[in-house]
C-alpha cells in the first residue's frame, strides 16, 4: 500500500511539474507576443498612412516577421544544443556540425528576408519600407550618415554615397538579427569597414572627431 501511495505521489508531481513547465512556456509565450505586437504597432505608426485597417495590417506583418525570426533562432539554438551534446567527445565533428547548421540558418534567413521585404513593398512605398527597416533597427542608418556628414564637413557626393551604401548593407543584417546587441554589432562591422576607407582617402579621424566636438559645445553654448 504505501508503495503504492509513493508512486501516485510521483506520478502527481510529474504531472504538476509538467504542468508548471507548460504554464510557465505559455506564459512567456504570451509575454514574447505582448511586446513584438506592440513594437511592431510603433513602427507603423511612424507610417502615417492614415488608414487605420491598412496600419493594422502593416503591424501584423512586422509582428509576424518578429515571430518568424524568433521561430528560427529558436530551432537553431536547440540544433545547437543536440549537437554539442551528441559530439561533446569530438571537437572536430561538432564544430562541423555546428558550420552546417549555421549555414542551413542563414538560409532561412535569406529567405523568409526576401519574403517579408515583398510582403512590405506590396503595401508600402520604397521610403515607407525603409522607415519600418529603420525602425526595426532603432534607426542606427540614418542616425550614423548624420553624424559622419557631421563630423567631416570635406565629405564629397562619392564619399557620402559609399557610407550610405555600406550603412544599408549593414541594414539589411541588421533586421534579421536576434537582438539589439547583434543588430549594432552589424553597424560596427561596416562602421570599421567606413572608418578604415575614410582613413584611406587621407582622413585624420581623430582629429575631425575632435574638431566635431569642439563645434558641438560651440552649438551649445550659443544655445
Amino acid at each position: 500500500m504505501k508503495l503504492s501511495i509513493l508512486v501516485l505521489f510521483l506520478m502527481l508531481s510529474n504531472v504538476a511539474g509538467s504542468f508548471a513547465q507548460n504554464a510557465s512556456f505559455d506564459y512567456e509565450k504570451a509575454k514574447y507576443l505582448k511586446t513584438i505586437t506592440e513594437r511592431a504597432a510603433k513602427i507603423a505608426a511612424t507610417l502615417t498612412l492614415n488608414d487605420a485597417a491598412k496600419t493594422e495590417k502593416v503591424s501584423n506583418i512586422i509582428r509576424d516577421q518578429y515571430s518568424n525570426l524568433n521561430d528560427i533562432y529558436i530551432a537553431r539554438d536547440a540544433k545547437y544544443k543536440e549537437i554539442k551534446e551528441k559530439n561533446k567527445d569530438n571537437k572536430a565533428v561538432r564544430d562541423t556540425a555546428i558550420a552546417e547548421q549555421n549555414r542551413k540558418t542563414e538560409a532561412q534567413l535569406a529567405k523568409l528576408h526576401k519574403k517579408y521585404i515583398a510582403r512590405l513593398s506590396s503595401n508600402l512605398t520604397a521610403e515607407q519600407v525603409d522607415l519600418v527597416k529603420n525602425g526595426m533597427t532603432y534607426n542606427v542608418l540614418p542616425i550614423t550618415y548624420k553624424a559622419y556628414q557631421e563630423e567631416i564637413l570635406t565629405l564629397t557626393e562619392a564619399q557620402k554615397k559609399q557610407i550610405l551604401v555600406w550603412l544599408t548593407e549593414a541594414r539589411e543584417h541588421a533586421i534579421d538579427a536576434e537582438s539589439s546587441d547583434k543588430k549594432h554589432a552589424w553597424f560596427g562591422k561596416y562602421k570599421g569597414r567606413i572608418n578604415n576607407y575614410l582613413s584611406a582617402a587621407g582622413y585624420d579621424l581623430k582629429k575631425e572627431g575632435i574638431e566635431w566636438e569642439k563645434r558641438r559645445k560651440e552649438k551649445e553654448q550659443k544655445n
